[in-house]
């Protein structure tokens, strides 16, 4: 599990795709504990990402800390950016938003027409900083934080991602091209604002598409780097 940032708040990793995001045998928080090498350490999830999806995570190592985190979450302060390589050519730039549905029995979320029991809103706003062999990448920040929604609202419009198993049919090989590239929210203690980025793996699909904004090597960590 590698640690960009810790401290006694919060501390910042990258989620590998394939690890849960939740608290049980496997998950994001048991591998932290592992690599912070104390088995009782206080680690809580403050947001998810998809098991299939990896990239950058914020958790929490106190109570309080967690509680003002998901705070800014709710208020929309705290700023999730993804990147994801989609099938098609997208548009240049554009705005997502949706009715969706969580179908728990199926494990799968579902764009709907009508308001209902369960039914949430869902927004994004996209840009896409690349294209090739058929692809395109795109830059997401969402607005919301929806199960699946990256997932569900781009293959709706015909841009399922690469290596898509649940919402699209089209058999990639590898694991799901969605990657959290940043995240911004304010320190709980300090009340100093931090950003982190990251680039996505240096593999297929990644490499087959062009980055036109490449993210620079000096923001990889704008929030500073600490040991553990």
């Amino acid at each position: 599990m590698e640690i960009l940032f810790a401290d006694r708040a919060l501390l910042v990793c990258v989620k590998p795709a394939g690890v849960l995001s939740t608290d049980e045998p496997g998950g994001v928080p048991e591998l932290v504990r592992e690599a912070l090498g104390d088995a009782r350490a206080d680690v809580r999830t403050v947001h998810r990402l998809d098991r299939a999806a990896g990239g950058l995570m914020v958790l929490a190592r106190c109570a309080q800390a967690a509680s003002a985190l998901s705070r800014q979450i709710r208020e929309g302060s705290f700023e999730k950016e993804y990147l994801a390589v989609v099938h098609g050519q997208t548009p240049e730039e554009g705005a997502l938003r949706d009715l969706m549905l969580r179908d728990k029995a199926r494990k799968m979320s579902f764009v709907t027409d009508a308001p209902g029991k369960g039914v949430q809103e869902a927004r994004l706003r996209f840009e896409t900083q690349g294209r090739g062999e058929g692809l395109s990448l795109v830059h997401i920040r969402l607005d919301t934080g929806r199960t699946h929604q990256i997932r569900v609202q781009f293959a709706s419009r015909g841009f399922p991602l690469w290596g898509e198993r649940k919402y699209s049919t089209l058999g990639d090989a590898g694991e799901l091209a969605l990657f959290s590239c940043a995240l911004g929210f304010t320190h709980p203690e300090t009340g100093e604002r931090l950003r982190f980025e990251m680039e996505p793996p240096a593999c297929e699909p990644w490499t087959l598409v062009k980055n036109k904004t490449s993210l620079s090597p000096e923001n990889a960590c704008n929030g500073g780097t600490e040991s553990v």
